[in-house]
């Protein structure tokens, strides 16, 4: 049997209390609009990723979608402007006998304008080469007026030996250097508002932490980061990144699908207090839930305690240890080993792009 055309979705009295309501025409989600006296409906899936337009809020004639903020105007379904194109279904509504009534066939199409992928959508595959080892400097300074930093300057002696002597590519980011936006809990939204590439990354082109995505999923077999302790904790820089992966971790919720694998992590923590266990087991925690691995004895750690406010003896130490150099040099050797053997398995395509944390049958 048919689906009857109009549906009952409530009293106009009550619906009119809200800019904008989510109801349903039957099995269709509809984002009615009580705008200057009119009532109007448009679809209430938004055309970027399925977010819930009834949801959203009025700007203007725009029904601005609560997850990503795209915008549908209220009575035509068309895009902002200049994105006139990426329209959703608009809905026929009457009001009769204080009753709203929502047509559920809807009275323009769907269309969807064309987009060119984000250079971090393509697939994950591992292009032939040599070890390749990206360096992650937490640090925060000004670096118009630069200090010197002991983790940075472990990392760049690492990534050093690492090309110099292991053969390894090498890529140093410092992301005290990057101009990237906090994670703006597109997740707490709903899971699916969380998307690979990072919504924000999708949104915002000056977002500079594309470059930090591109090594850990698309480059870099090695990834070793960097830190100092900051009042026992990683610096504030690392856990602004450390938000911004959700949206990798979260394709395993969303997609049961593994972006990192096969890849290594090692850490350099550099304290000038204590808590190095502390910081280190934290970033092996969260490092481990991206999907990397980690070589015996994943990472190399140097503070002087709690009581050691001498700074500039601190400093100097890490100038001039040749036992913290041998140190990162033995880690990033560990990790470029282990990388090594698991290149040499010859991970396929197919177990690159999937699988998850639920249960898959090993080849035999």
């Amino acid at each position: 049997m048919d689906e009857p055309r109009w549906h009952d979705v409530g009293a106009a009295e009550e619906l009119a209390r809200r800019p904008v309501t989510a109801v349903r025409a039957g099995s269709t989600a509809i984002a009615l609009v009580w705008r200057e006296g009119v009532f109007s409906a448009i679809s209430g899936a938004c055309n970027h990723v399925g977010g819930p337009l009834g949801e959203g809020r009025l700007d203007g004639e725009y029904v601005v979608c609560p997850w990503h903020q795209w915008k549908f105007h209220c009575r035509t379904g068309e895009g902002e402007p200049g994105f006139e194109e990426d329209r959703v279904p608009s809905h026929a509504v009457k009001v009769e006998g204080g009753r709203v009534f929502v047509d559920a066939r809807p009275a323009t199409p769907r269309h969807k304008k064309p987009h060119a992928p984000h250079p971090l959508a393509r697939a994950v595959r591992r292009e032939p080469g040599p070890v390749r080892v990206a360096g992650i400097s937490t640090t925060v300074m000004d670096r118009d007026n630069p200090r010197f930093s002991g983790s940075e300057a472990l990392l760049e002696h690492a990534l050093a030996h690492a090309a110099e002597t292991l053969g390894a590519q090498t890529r140093m980011l410092k992301l005290g250097e990057l101009s990237f936006r906090a994670c703006e809990g597109y997740y707490s939204k709903a899971a699916r508002a969380c998307t690979w590439p990072c919504s924000i990354t999708q949104m915002d082109a000056d977002d500079q932490l594309d470059r930090v995505y591109e090594a850990l999923v698309h480059w870099a077999d090695v990834i070793l980061v960097a830190t100092p302790i900051r009042w026992g904790a990683a610096s504030s820089l690392y856990y602004r990144m450390a938000e911004r992966m959700n949206c990798i971790q979260n394709q395993v919720t969303t997609h049961d699908r593994v972006l990192i694998r096969d890849k290594v992590a090692g850490f350099i923590v550099i304290g000038g207090q204590d808590n190095v266990q502390a910081v280190a087991g934290q970033m092996l925690g969260f490092f481990a839930e991206l999907g990397f691995l980690f070589p015996q004895f994943p990472y190399v750690a140097h503070s002087r305690g709690w009581t050691a406010e001498d700074m500039e003896r601190n400093v100097a130490i890490l100038r001039t240890s040749a036992e913290l150099r041998e140190g990162v040099e033995s880690l990033v050797a560990r990790c470029a080993e282990l990388a090594g053997r698991l290149l040499a398995t010859g991970a396929t395509p197919e177990r690159v792009a999937r699988g998850g944390r639920k249960a898959h049958a090993l080849p035999e």
